[in-house]
């Protein structure tokens, strides 16, 4: 069975020369499936991107909506012919392990430690993230967690465990929650339970109901998130499409798609910075 939250379809299909009503199709749809990140999605960036590919190409795109785990298990099980995730390091090993033909990065923002106004662990305007995560465990405030493998849990548990040498599963209370779900599900729980949350940015940008949560930490350059896409290993799995998969990693990364990417916006604010533009981070 498919592990997947909520597939989109992004263009359905490709007519030429019949009407929208009424007319035979006269072409076969090109289509690929993509297997991503929810914040590519939840983000709204998707629903902008993907029909001026389509448009450009003509090649219609199906979205799994994944956590990167996930999204990487799909590939694994060639359920996918791309795969568009943000979690390097397992990036890496799924292209060591045959699974991948090559990683592209693509772009980058960065993540955000969202909580209540009322900031029970005093971190407001932390400039250490791992030194607000302290104070949150410290304190027992109430921290909502992603827990299901997504590229944003993994920054998380980083924080933990790496940062502070702290093993999250072991020395957890009832102050932290792991929910297992999308960011958006996750945020809704934060916003229910006045609780701390890691968020991407563009998530917590589109994000609509943010209660009285507001960003409390940011600009650590831990906190960078970085992009990439990756084409399905046809040799490992032979119904990828290939061609078409190529095409569009190639669209993302040429100036056309990198323009497209930065010209996404909300009230004004850019929330992905193709990797052409200089990164003030200096990471990918």
């Amino acid at each position: 069975m498919l592990l997947h939250r909520r597939p989109i379809l992004a263009f359905i299909a490709v007519f030429c020369g019949a009407a929208f009503f009424g007319g035979p199709v006269l072409t076969q749809e090109k289509s690929i499936v993509v297997a991503s990140t929810t914040s590519t999605v939840d983000s709204g960036l998707f629903d902008y991107l993907l029909p001026i590919f389509t448009q450009k190409t003509g090649i219609a795109v199906k979205v799994l909506e994944l956590g990167t785990g996930q999204a990487l298990d799909a590939g694994r099980r060639g359920e996918a012919d791309v795969i568009f995730v943000h979690a390097k390091i397992a990036e890496l090993q799924f292209v060591a392990d045959g699974e991948g033909v090559k990683r592209f990065p693509v772009m980058y923002n960065d993540f955000v430690l969202i909580g209540p106004q009322s900031d029970p662990a005093r971190i407001k305007g932390e400039k250490d993230v791992a030194e607000a995560f302290r104070a949150i465990k410290d304190k027992q405030a109430p921290f909502i967690s992603r827990g299901d493998r997504s590229g944003t849990h993994s920054a998380e548990l980083a924080l933990w465990n790496k940062e502070l040498g702290i093993d999250i599963e072991k020395q957890k209370g009832p102050w932290y929650k792991s929910v297992g779900q999308g960011m958006d599900e996750t945020l809704d729980v934060a916003v229910a339970d006045k609780g701390y949350v890691l968020s991407d940015r563009g998530t917590w940008t589109n994000f609509k109901n943010k209660g009285d949560l507001q960003i409390l930490v940011e600009n650590d350059k831990r906190m960078f998130n970085q992009y990439a896409v990756i084409l399905v290993n046809p040799d490992r799995h032979p119904n990828v499409q290939k061609e078409l998969g190529q095409k569009f990693i190639d669209w993302l990364i040429s100036p056309e798609g990198q323009k497209a990417i930065a010209d996404y916006k909300i009230d004004g604010k850019r929330l992905f910075y193709p990797d052409g533009t200089l990164s003030v981070f200096q990471v990918r």
